[in-house]
């Protein structure tokens, strides 16, 4: 049994404008390295709500939040805004990259921000990122001049540039066509069952949902 990454417990979580609402109802919640896992639900079901939380990016909830066995209630903004840069990497609808940034620059932004490394070990990790999802003859093309599937392998290889615990995603293909969309999965399940890589994606593609290790589904913020 793979060791667990992720784990809360208790998490609810309330809305207070223009009322108090809840829109998290305790959520216990378990995730295993390695596993590949989507969140699914209508909208309004909570899932999105939860992501953040689980990103730690809203930490104004009841419950306890634990990733790598550190537990990250009450940990500070500043501690909190590293510890996302180096262990959790995001891929979003939309891709976000800079355009006037090529490929290989984009890519370098997140570990230039982290300093961990000198620029030229940074620039040599992106190019390997790049290359791992088949892209590295992009690299020096500026990301306008990408297509859509190839913009949203960039924002994969940026997300992986820290060599992070857990990739979120939000609606990942969301933005995509068929074609792009199966590359993207493609790539997130070659990134789980060859680097032992973690993601939860937030998802409304049932086909998407169906092939990942495991569905969690949401309904008026509990997991059914």
């Amino acid at each position: 049994m793979k060791q667990i990454l992720l784990k809360t417990e208790g998490i609810s979580k309330y809305f207070h404008d223009p009322q108090t609402f809840q829109v998290l109802k305790s959520i216990d919640l378990e995730v295993r390295r390695g596993e590949f896992l989507s969140l699914v639900g209508k909208s309004g079901s909570g899932k999105s709500t939860l992501m953040y939380l689980l990103s730690t990016m809203d930490m104004d909830f009841e419950g306890k939040l634990q990733i790598n066995n550190i537990e990250l209630t009450g940990k500070k903004p500043d501690y909190l805004a590293r510890f996302r840069n180096e262990h959790i990497g995001f891929v979003f609808q939309f891709h976000f990259l800079l355009p006037e940034f090529t490929a290989l620059e984009n890519v370098m932004i997140p570990a230039l921000k982290l300093a961990k490394f000198p620029e030229s070990e940074i620039k040599k990790r992106a190019m390997e990122k790049l290359d791992i999802l088949g892209i590295a003859d992009q690299a020096d093309k500026v990301s306008s001049k990408l297509s859509g599937g190839q913009q949203q392998r960039v924002a994969i290889a940026r997300a992986l540039i820290n060599n992070p615990l857990l990739i979120m995603g939000d609606e990942p293909t969301g933005n995509l066509d068929s074609v792009n969309s199966k590359i993207v999965f493609d790539t997130f399940r070659k990134l789980t069952q060859e680097l032992g890589q973690t993601i939860i994606a937030v998802t409304h593609d049932d086909d998407f949902a169906a092939k990942t290790d495991r569905i969690i589904e949401m309904k008026d913020g509990r997991i059914l």
